[in-house]
């Protein structure tokens, strides 16, 4: 049975910056915790930050920027975090490829998690197209990221995944 990458924040754990969750309530999460599929991971806080913390954006652009090494990942103090997202981003990986895990569910909006949008990077509440530096990193190591609004998506997703390995004949 494949498993599912889910940010934590999702499934209730109080780890975002504001030491909140964005609990997410879905049939769909139920069926997946009831027959254990969900690894659960808060890239930032895999990476030694703390709760609560700073504010951070991406400074400038996306996740992919960052991988690249063109732009940074700013607290709204100033403080370059850059190394910690990626490191999350890297510990979520390691995560996906341990449980052979091809997708996951992260937190839109999140400069680690957003999967289609995430804040400007100026603090001023304003969000941009572009993903964060986690769902890059996934979404460049073949991993189908999806945000919270994609429970459906995702789903269909593993469904297909999982049909594809019975189909070659692969166990897990």
């Amino acid at each position: 049975m494949n498993k599912v990458l889910i940010s934590a924040c999702l499934l209730g754990d109080k780890v975002r910056y504001d030491g909140k969750s964005l609990f997410t309530s879905s049939d769909i999460l139920q069926e997946w915790i009831d027959k254990g599929r969900i690894i659960s991971i808060c890239p930032e806080v895999s990476s030694g930050m703390s709760i609560p913390r700073a504010p951070a954006e991406i400074n400038g652009g996306d996740g992919y920027d960052v991988l690249e090494g063109i732009i940074s990942v700013m607290e709204n103090t100033g403080n370059n975090v850059t190394e910690d997202f990626l490191r999350g981003a890297n510990n979520a990986l390691k995560l996906c490829k341990a449980n052979e895990i091809t997708v996951a569910v992260l937190a839109e909006f999140s400069p680690s998690c957003g999967s289609s949008s995430v804040y400007s990077g100026d603090f001023s509440g304003r969000k941009v197209n572009g993903v964060g530096v986690t769902a890059a990193l996934l979404t460049s190591n073949g991993i189908k990221v999806f945000s919270q609004h994609q429970l459906t998506e995702a789903n269909k997703s593993l469904a297909l995944s999982e049909e594809y390995h019975e189909i070659c004949g692969i166990s897990y």
